[in-house]
């Protein structure tokens, strides 16, 4: 059976790839992006089922979020973004761009099954 595709943004080593390997824990495959310039044409050409994105990057993200979210190809895909848990403008800004949810990596790192599945809730 093929396993969910999920592309985890990140240009900081730590916590990406602590994120990149609890992803794949939950059955996941997991592919990586940190080159911003990127994520939107690898998201049009994978069509993942989830984003996972760090705020803390050199580029403006929620741009690229906004973008994701204003895309009719891609406007249904769940957005998880997460910067450093004192980062309360990047959150702000992630949720007006279209994250589903904006979060610490406080709580990316401890719940991350939890906020899958609320990102992922279908009403």
């Amino acid at each position: 059976m093929l396993r969910p595709l999920a592309i985890v943004f990140h240009e900081r080593v730590m916590p990406g790839s602590q994120i990149k390997n609890r992803l794949q824990d939950l059955n996941y495959r997991v592919l990586t992006v940190d080159n911003a310039a990127q994520l939107m044409e690898t998201v049009q050409r994978e069509m993942p089922l989830l984003l996972v994105a760090d705020l803390q990057a050199r580029s403006d993200i929620c741009g690229t979020i906004q973008i994701i979210r204003q895309t009719p190809a891609t406007s249904h895909l769940p957005v998880i973004a997460f910067a450093p848990d004192s980062a309360d403008s990047l959150f702000e800004t992630a949720q007006k761009a279209g994250a589903n949810l904006a979060v610490g990596e406080t709580a990316i790192a401890s719940h991350l099954s939890q906020l899958l599945e609320q990102a992922l809730h279908i009403d």
